[in-house]
């Protein structure tokens, strides 16, 4: 999904061990872990004449993972993939040395009734020697994640390795993401020994306690110290966990272009604009360079 519009660089604050702020990048943190961007997409309600239609645009540098909540949506790219996502499951793809997508609601639902579609898309950044790499695409459905139940919590590893598990999401450096969901009590989570890394905590719905701090959906806690984090989440709250090992190289953002060298993202604005780059076989859509 295009990020033009979307980056919410409101301003974060310190409540202890722990960075405020919604979404990322934000001011005091641009990356947790390999995690670059977060766009929370929705709630949203769909028809019966309003739909998702994100339009044919470009990525480099990196991995987009998408992963809903509710609703469907359908994953079109250069590569060829035609891919229907359904809640829970997740839609990998590895955009390398190039390439362009869309994402719209499935014609099936285009049937003049309501529906909700829900969730997130997050950009993952690769290694500085794959950011060149042939893209690639991976579906994962739900069923297949590791899922498990601890007291009156229930969580999935998303990717990556976590709690003892691994997720099938094919990653590129150590990282993380789990749904944490809460029933009628409350949950006090201790993460120490089971995530390694950065760890930030995405508050979907509900809230937690941090410091004595009452926090609400909407905002995402970066821990202040690696492989820790100590919080009380509420009942009825879901939580993604995320995070890992950083990145050593600085990375540049332009539009939908991540790299460590900004020439990586010239020559890619330039194969866009004149539509070199990698594009859609059956789509003639067309997202232009942003005016910035």
């Amino acid at each position: 999904m295009s990020n033009t519009g979307l980056i919410i660089a409101e301003r974060s604050r310190d409540i202890g061990d722990f960075l405020v702020g919604r979404l990322i990048p934000f001011r005091k943190k641009r990356m947790i872990g390999p995690f670059i961007f977060i766009d929370h997409m929705g709630p949203s309600v769909i028809g019966p004449e309003r739909y998702l239609d994100v339009d044919q645009h470009p990525h480099i540098g990196l991995a987009t993972l998408t992963y809903l909540l509710e609703g469907e949506v359908m994953h079109a790219d250069s590569l060829g993939t035609l891919q229907r996502i359904a809640p829970g499951s997740v839609n990998l793809m590895v955009a390398g040395k190039g390439v362009s997508h869309t994402e719209r609601t499935p014609k099936e639902l285009r049937n003049g009734k309501t529906g909700t579609v829900h969730g997130y898309q997050i950009w993952i950044a690769l290694p500085k020697a794959m950011e060149a790499m042939e893209p690639e695409f991976h579906h994962i459905t739900k069923e297949e994640l590791p899922y498990w139940e601890d007291a009156t919590a229930r969580f999935t590893l998303v990717a990556g390795e976590g709690f003892g598990r691994t997720a099938p999401v094919p990653t590129f450096s150590p990282l993380f993401m789990v749904k944490i969901e809460t029933g009628d009590t409350s949950y006090d989570l201790d993460v120490s020994g089971q995530l390694k890394g950065e760890i930030g905590i995405c508050i979907v719905s509900g809230g937690i306690t941090a410091c004595d701090t009452t926090i609400e959906k909407g905002a995402i806690l970066v821990s202040k110290v690696t492989d820790v984090c100590r919080i009380s989440i509420a009942p009825h709250t879901c939580i993604l966990l995320f995070g890992g090992t950083p990145l050593p190289e600085k990375r540049h953002i332009y539009w939908n272009f991540v790299a460590t060298d900004n020439a990586m993202i010239e020559k890619a604005k330039a194969e866009w604009a004149s539509k070199t780059f990698p594009m859609m076989a059956d789509d003639t859509s067309y997202v232009p360079l942003p005016d910035r």
